[in-house]
């Protein structure tokens, strides 16, 4: 009885589950509606008992009345962006999802087991939803810290977080961002690289930003753990970008963010994002040079409206970002993928 009710309110709510096919008509995870439960709002939150790996999520937006639906799902990914529907109309978008165990920060809870999603946005319209299994599926994987990883709390937000809205069906973000971390405590924990490199496959690319805990890391071991990292991925046939860290939120007198704290240099005066783009040189390895790019930004807005793009309002924090920060910072990343080729055309939004 309970469940017939959970899926009575549910079509209350969409609009759509009405003519919809009987559950698990063409697999197991055919019918996805069977699989979800209002939550207020018109939201439906769906879970699916599935072993880690990747999946293919296929949804149907629309229906009689218009809409706007985004889908989230597992620690506060956002996986596909809002679209709206006018009435009477319906789209289909498909997307692969990273399932993992722990599903967030490799050193953090462990989370829900399974496939997590949430079909939200401002007035969501779902007509139809497809899990299928998706193994053939490349997997981009992100090596980095609190600035990347999947955030578990609000308002705290990963551009790692917000990247997988770029991307189409056949290559899931698979992050493994952790917070806290250096390139020394990265390399130490087994739950951390050793576990991206076991997983690598031929093809995959591997995202490696971390700087901003290296605050006591000297160059010369700066460089050889990243050297080391760059030379792992590609001897499991990977392959190795090093992303320069994003800004953090502290501007001079004269409006600029030129100076040490702003442009992650450390304690002992090594220069982080200058390390990297030697390294990306001289290792022949693409470089996303996203501290070029969020000072860029940081600048454009200025001191008073950049504050959105960071926590400075909320936590008096100018090193993580918002959620519109995170969402920002994330398409850039998306930006360089497509321009210098890490991701094939077909594969982005």
């Amino acid at each position: 009885m309970r469940k017939t009710a959970l899926l009575a309110a549910a079509a209350t709510l969409l609009g759509t589950l009405a003519a919809a096919p009987a559950a698990h008509a063409d697999g197991p995870f055919g019918q996805g509606l069977d699989h979800c439960a209002p939550t207020g709002g018109g939201r439906l939150a769906c879970h699916f008992d599935v072993a880690p790996g990747t999946y293919d999520v296929t949804v149907t937006l629309g229906g009689d009345t218009a809409g706007s639906t985004a889908v989230g799902g597992e620690t506060r990914r956002a996986l596909l962006a809002e679209t709206a529907t006018a009435a009477g109309e319906t789209v289909r978008r498909s997307f692969t999802v990273d399932v993992r165990d722990p599903e967030g920060e490799p050193t953090g809870p462990a989370g829900s087991p399974g496939l997590d999603l949430v079909l939200g946005g401002a007035a969501p319209r779902v007509t139809a939803l497809r899990v299928t299994p998706g193994p053939r599926a490349r997997r981009l994987f992100l090596v980095g810290d609190s600035t990347v990883c999947d955030q578990p709390g609000d308002p705290y937000t990963g551009w790692g977080q917000q990247l997988p809205v770029h991307l189409k069906r056949g290559v899931a973000v698979a992050n493994h961002a952790d917070s806290g971390e250096s390139t020394v405590t990265f390399l130490a924990n087994p739950a951390l690289f050793d576990t991206v490199e076991a997983a690598i496959r031929p093809g995959d690319p591997v995202l490696i930003q971390l700087a901003h805990n290296d605050k006591q890391t000297d160059a010369v071991t700066y460089r050889a753990h990243l050297t080391g990292m760059v030379e792992r991925v590609r001897a499991r046939g990977g392959e190795p970008v090093l992303v320069t860290p994003i800004v953090r939120r502290w501007f001079n007198a004269d409006g600029t963010l030129d100076n040490g704290i702003a442009l992650l240099v450390n304690g002992l005066g090594v220069d982080h994002p200058a390390e990297i783009r030697a390294l990306a040189h001289t290792l022949g390895t693409p470089l996303i040079d996203l501290t070029a790019l969020t000072r860029a930004r940081v600048e454009q807005l200025g001191p008073e409206a950049s504050k959105a793009l960071y926590l400075t309002t909320e936590k008096r924090d100018n090193t993580h970002t918002s959620v519109r920060g995170a969402t920002e910072y994330a398409a850039l990343v998306a930006a360089e993928l497509r321009a210098r080729g890490i991701v094939p055309e077909p594969l982005l939004r």
